[in-house]
């Protein structure tokens, strides 16, 4: 009896402790709000982040000051829907079935913010999704009809229908974005907010606050401007995504279609003026009059110049005019991620907040003369990634890991303490964000391109990438191998699959590609079934 007393008395005191413990860790450990910003096609070379040669952008900057910037993030199909439907699933295109723009996003398929709502989440999107017109998982969500438009755009909403809203968009998604914040957001809730921009997707219209200042400017040409693709295979060759030949002279380099019609320049796309058409002829008459007093006097001085041009004058001239569009609508996009960070720091929002800036994949700004994306060459394939959360990540720091819009799923369900599905095939980013380094593992990622024959002519390709090499497969109306060397050929301008002192790598490279493929349930036969269900709807 004489032990009885004390022991109790110990174990009491003990398993009040505990209980204790447990309250405080709760209670500073909340779930994370999560708030995922993604712009359209914003390229890494345009956010001074990574590189301040182009353009400045403080805002979206601040993220990577609060927290982590990833040097080698990518896509896993660098396209727009489909990799919007790997973000939302955790999966990649054949799983998920948006392999590319043309087939539906099957909405079967479990998404993240789903999971998310079901955990007591509150959820809300605003801008574009691309691809649907009812997103699941959403308490709240006011969208773009497909790509939407710059100026004047149509929202679908969840509650009010289909209505169109006067102004520039990248405002408006912010100002729905802000709104939600103040008025809508539960104290008592962790929410999750996609703050989704359409910008600077093509046909890149700047706010008039900014036409003036960007058209004026001159910006440095990339290296591979010029790039005549003798170092690779028939893929770089092929493709019609040359600045020169395949932009677009009115939809995208904004010179008017009366002023092809007097030049003799052939609408040779097909919607050529119709792109312009859509977006500018959205203007009310004030907005259009501020346009023209910026773009009128390019188009006259395009019409005495042109005459003379050379193909080398006429490449340089439409670089610059597309990187003056391109970076303009860039600068409403920063601006309005800092009027958002703004809102967070007034409103006590910052300390257990997740946020992450990225694009939906990378994009070309000139490099092997060309714009858009598709190929697994690392401007198309490498995205930005910045996460911020302060009180886990270390402020300022960095990361080389392979790491793939794949895992966005995984990372948000761990933060915010959610069991993600047993299919879902990204790994977490928790162990990086966290520092602890040494529990991530992966060495590689795989890609797979589908959308050929499609716009822009990118082969269909799949492709392993580590840190130091990429080996790519071309296939459907060609087998061609190629294999880049990403230290000491960091613009990927030779392919050295047939190089005999890159043999054993070659190799090695082969069979991890096969495992990765094994791993992440892709084959040949999955392509050439995804192959003849494309011809048919093509």
């Amino acid at each position: 009896m004489r032990y009885y007393v004390p022991c109790l008395f110990l174990y009491c005191c003990l398993g009040l402790l505990f209980f204790s413990c447990q309250s405080q860790v709760e209670e500073k450990s909340p779930r994370p709000n999560i708030i995922f910003i993604m712009s359209d096609d914003h390229a890494y070379q345009a956010i001074s982040a990574y590189d301040d040669r182009l353009i400045q952008t403080a805002n979206i900057d601040r993220i990577a000051k609060m927290g982590m910037l990833f040097t080698n993030a990518s896509v896993t199909n660098s396209i727009c829907a489909p990799s919007r439907a790997t973000i939302l699933t955790g999966k990649h295109s054949h799983l998920n079935g948006k392999t590319d723009n043309h087939f539906p996003f099957d909405t079967t398929n479990v998404t993240f913010p789903q999971l998310l709502q079901d955990a007591g989440y509150q959820t809300a999107m605003f801008g574009k999704l691309h691809f649907g017109n009812n997103p699941k998982g959403f308490d709240q969500f006011k969208i773009l009809p497909g790509q939407g438009t710059y100026y004047n755009p149509t929202f679908i909403t969840k509650n009010e229908g289909t209505y169109d809203i006067e102004g520039y968009v990248t405002d408006i998604i912010t100002d729905m974005t802000l709104d939600w914040l103040k008025n809508e957001r539960k104290a008592d809730q962790p929410f999750f907010l996609a703050y989704l921009h359409k910008a600077p997707h093509r046909e890149w219209l700047p706010a008039e606050r900014h036409i003036g200042e960007f058209a004026q400017k001159e910006f440095p040409e990339p290296l591979t401007l010029f790039d005549d693709y003798k170092g690779r295979g028939s893929a770089a060759k092929e493709a019609e995504m040359n600045l020169l030949h395949h932009m677009n002279w009115a939809g995208d380099s904004k010179i008017y279609p009366e002023v092809m019609d007097q030049l003799g320049i052939p609408d040779a796309s097909g919607w050529d003026k119709g792109a312009f058409q859509r977006e500018v002829g959205r203007m009310k008459e004030t907005q259009r009059a501020n346009w023209d007093k910026v773009y009128q006097p390019i188009n006259e001085a395009f019409i005495k110049a042109f005459p003379t041009m050379s193909e080398a004058d006429k490449m340089r001239w439409r670089y610059q005019r597309y990187m003056q569009d391109y970076l303009g609508t860039i600068a409403a996009v920063d601006e309005n991620v800092g009027r958002v960070l703004d809102y967070l720091e007034a409103n006590g929002l910052m300390e257990n907040t997740i946020i992450v800036y990225t694009s939906d994949q990378g994009f070309y700004l000139g490099e092997h003369g060309w714009f858009d994306k598709r190929f697994v060459y690392d401007e198309s394939f490498k995205t930005p990634l910045m996460v911020a959360w302060p009180g886990k990540i270390k402020a300022g720091s960095r990361s080389d890991e392979m790491v793939q819009n794949l895992d966005f799923a995984q990372t948000f369900l761990e933060a915010a303490q959610v069991k993600a599905p047993n299919d879902m095939q990204g790994e977490s980013l928790i162990p990086l964000l966290t520092g602890q380094a040494e529990k991530w593992t992966r060495d590689a990622v795989y890609y797979h391109y589908y959308e050929y024959p499609s716009i822009h002519m990118v082969k269909r390709h799949y492709a392993i990438i580590t840190k130091e090499y990429k080996l790519i497969h071309f296939y459907y109306d060609v087998d061609e191998w190629e294999l880049y060397d990403r230290a000491n050929d960091p613009h990927e301008l030779k392919n050295v699959y047939d190089d005999p002192e890159y043999a054993e790598i070659r190799e090695k490279l082969h069979k991890d590609l096969e495992a990765l493929r094994e791993k992440y349930g892709d084959s040949s036969e999955i392509s050439q079934e995804l192959l003849e269900r494309y011809l048919e709807k093509i």
